[in-house]
């Protein structure tokens, strides 16, 4: 039977892991966000064509009244104040402009704010803005225009282009016989039935871009996480740098521990008394009723460490009291440094009675 082997190392590069917060905190710092461009652009047309036909009340006046200013300044074409005219004409041709299209600015700009803070939130960065040497790259640029992003994007945008065409040609078949009728209206009803024509075939293409944008936005947060998965390898790299060596951590703890248990021990000699199971519990006390109110626990220790604190104990004449239930209630809930709880009190005070009756003797 034919066995085969596989190397496991081979498949540790493959990124399958969800990305960290460190590596998307990096991406954002590069400017690398999924956001979709379209969904300004087609919120934008909506708010800029629903303002102009809101607005077109207000422009008309305003025409008008520039209209008969500018009649007033062409009337007097005398030599004394033609120039006087021009200059009046000029500035009253700029306020006009900026009446008109000052609404229509702060409304883009307005909404296109809006909306890449709703994308991303508040993202300030300028490595974006720095030159990348690899563009220039003609191999590289060969590459880009052929990958699969590329043609991603051309059917993207075929399929995009293919919906507003045919949004616009059916609408403009449906009004076609209206458009044959132009030629019988005013010039007023003209200019109305135009301006309806632009706007509801503007807002059918707007809706329509803004539907398209919604979905690219999230085949782009789809490729964006993509883009940002990693290896496992690279997650064991980061833990590494931000947590350190797991290794190092546990020398470093094992070695605390060591440091902890020789100042333990060497406090030892200090109890008044050691609490014993006796062989699987040693519970070191000493009290000193001047400095405290209750005794307190100064070195405790299960098995091995509980065989030790009794020898140091018996080399250094500190009396063992053999008592199971004590000595496994003090060594579970009471930690080293602290006192021992009130209802303990009771029980230690008649061992250490009893010790001191003994040395007293």
């Amino acid at each position: 039977m034919l066995k085969l082997r596989f190397d496991l190392q081979l498949f540790t590069g493959e990124k399958t892991e969800k990305p960290t917060a460190k590596r998307r905190k990096e991406a954002r710092d590069k400017g690398q966000v999924h956001q979709s461009k379209d969904i300004n652009s087609a919120l934008i047309l909506i708010f800029v064509f629903s303002s102009i036909n809101l607005l077109k009340g207000y422009w008309y006046k305003e025409v008008y009244k520039f209209y008969h200013k500018v009649l007033n300044y062409t009337s007097d074409i005398s030599s004394i104040y033609i120039f006087k005219n021009i200059v009046l004409f000029l500035n009253e041709t700029l306020l006009l402009i900026v009446k008109l299209s000052l609404p229509l600015l702060l409304i883009s700009l307005t909404v296109g704010i809006v909306c890449s803070y709703m994308q991303v939130g508040f993202l300030f960065t300028t490595k974006t803005l720095k030159p990348k040497l690899d563009k220039l790259n003609p191999i590289a640029g060969f590459k880009r225009m052929f990958s699969m992003k590329s043609l991603v994007e051309l059917v993207k945008s075929l399929l995009k282009t293919t919906i507003l065409l045919y949004i616009s040609c059916s609408y403009l078949l449906k009004e076609y016989n209206n458009i044959l009728n132009v030629f019988d209206m005013d010039l007023d009803q003209v200019i109305d039935y135009a301006w309806s024509l632009v706007f509801n075939i503007t807002i059918r293409l707007g809706i329509a871009l803004l539907i398209l944008a919604i979905l690219d936005y999230y085949y782009k947060k789809w490729e964006h996480e993509k883009g940002l998965k990693m290896s496992k390898q690279e997650v064991k790299e980061e833990y590494k740098q931000t947590e350190g060596d797991p290794k190092i951590k546990s020398k470093i703890k094992e070695k605390q521990r060591q440091i902890a248990m020789r100042r333990m021990m060497q406090d030892v000699p200090k109890a008044d008394v050691v609490i014993t199971n006796p062989t699987h519990f040693a519970v070191a006390l000493t009290y000193n009723e001047d400095a405290h109110d209750a005794p307190k626990v100064i070195a405790k220790g299960q098995d091995l460490i509980a065989q030790n604190i009794k020898k140091i104990a018996k080399e250094n004449d500190i009396p063992l009291f053999e008592n199971k239930p004590l000595a496994r209630r003090l060594y579970y809930t009471v930690d080293i440094g602290e006192f021992i709880p009130p209802d303990l009190y009771h029980s230690v005070a008649e061992i250490l009675a009893y010790i001191y009756s003994l040395k007293n003797q």
